[in-house]
């Protein structure tokens, strides 16, 4: 299949002044509503991206519907946010987090690496290893059509495969994806969403492939602010005083270098996940801050299951234990040790996984100062 767009494309559109990316945006979602005769609705996070997509929305269609999905991974102001607008219909998922982490393991560093971390696990010990995208990009072997070494390669990674705990990339399909699934089977309404190209390979991939309206795919849907940047929309909320959940703060202007920032968080998403943590270490840092409860919550607890990984337990998620061992191996992930977790909640196991994993982790640090 020919892409419907090329990178220079992208770089053309990102490069707009905002007036011509809302017009285009209103263009794309005039043509969706009118596809479906509008049967459709926002994906609505109470994210400051999808608050501005809503109020482009509904400046063209007063009557469209927001769809929230209630996973309890969000901060409570974002939650308060959301359901505080009117003709917002509020979903929820089949499964509770700590029932996927059980069941499918821990959202760690990208849905990329986590993706790859289970197929590895999944066909390790068979013959299919070794033809797997997994074993050739943890080491190294995934190239280019014309023989280059391709990015998508992860060697830094391949630590991860030794996890004591479960690692997947299927939190966001249960917890977010699934529940719109089902709502579109409902009432067959085509979903609008306020996702960029820039956030990561797969969205431009996806942008490539099929521009914004996916009128052909095999879940349609609208994503008419792909070609937006992080400033575009914080811009958007400057210009037009555009209410905000109180987690980001406000939007302030530094007016000359044609920048915006929020004061409180740049982004929220989903607070205990663990996704995107390379970019944002202080993340529970900031968690322990905000809503020390939950936090508390996150860290303690945890146990090893039946197959002999680390999971949940009936008093927490067990953070504490995968962010140390994630830690040893260089991720640097911030939380306040203010309770001394590994005291309370380990045991004689975790001590010695820990001890093992840090002689490991730095016979490989010297193996790496001798090949200097």
């Amino acid at each position: 299949m020919s892409n419907k767009h090329t990178i220079s494309d992208l770089c053309q559109m990102q490069s707009l002044p905002l007036s011509a990316k809302i017009r285009m945006t209103e263009y794309r979602i005039r043509q969706w509503y009118e596809e479906y005769g509008g049967e459709v609705y926002v994906s609505f996070s109470g994210g400051k991206d999808s608050t501005v997509l809503l109020h482009i929305a509904r400046n063209l269609y007063s009557d469209i519907e927001a769809v929230f999905v209630n996973t309890g991974l969000e901060y409570q102001s974002i939650r308060k946010f959301a359901l505080s607008y009117e003709n917002t219909r509020e979903i929820r998922p089949q499964k509770t987090f700590k029932e996927v982490l059980i069941d499918s393991g821990y959202p760690i560093v990208s849905k990329e690496v986590a993706k790859r971390v289970y197929e590895y696990r999944k066909y390790e010990g068979t013959d299919r290893l070794n033809k797997t995208c997994a074993y050739k990009e943890f080491n190294g072997l995934r190239e280019k059509p014309n023989g280059e070494k391709s990015s998508y390669n992860k060697e830094r990674y391949k630590f991860l495969v030794k996890a004591p705990f479960k690692i997947s990339h299927f939190c966001c399909l249960d917890m977010k994806e699934t529940p719109c699934f089902l709502y579109e089977e409902k009432t067959g309404k085509k979903p609008i969403i306020a996702t960029m190209a820039n956030e990561s390979r797969a969205r431009m991939k996806s942008w490539l492939e099929s521009g914004c309206n996916a009128f052909d795919s095999n879940r349609p849907s609208s994503q008419p602010m792909l070609f937006w940047t992080e400033n575009d929309v914080l811009e958007y909320i400057y210009i037009n005083n555009l209410k905000i959940a109180q987690a980001y703060g406000n939007v302030i202007a530094d007016n000359q270098n044609c920048k915006f920032y929020t004061t409180g968080c740049q982004r929220t998403g989903c607070i205990f996940c663990l996704f995107g943590i390379r970019k944002d270490k202080d993340r529970i840092a900031r968690l322990k801050i905000k809503e020390p409860k939950l936090a508390d919550y996150v860290l303690r607890g945890g146990q090893f299951g039946a197959d002999g990984y680390w999971q949940p337990s009936n008093n927490g998620l067990g953070y504490w234990f995968v962010i140390d061992w994630l830690n040893i191996n260089g991720l640097g992930i911030e939380y306040y040790k203010d309770t001394d977790y590994a005291a309370i909640y380990g045991n004689e196991n975790t001590r010695k996984i820990l001890l093992q994993e840090k002689i490991r982790a730095g016979m490989k640090r010297t193996e790496g100062k001798d090949c200097l």
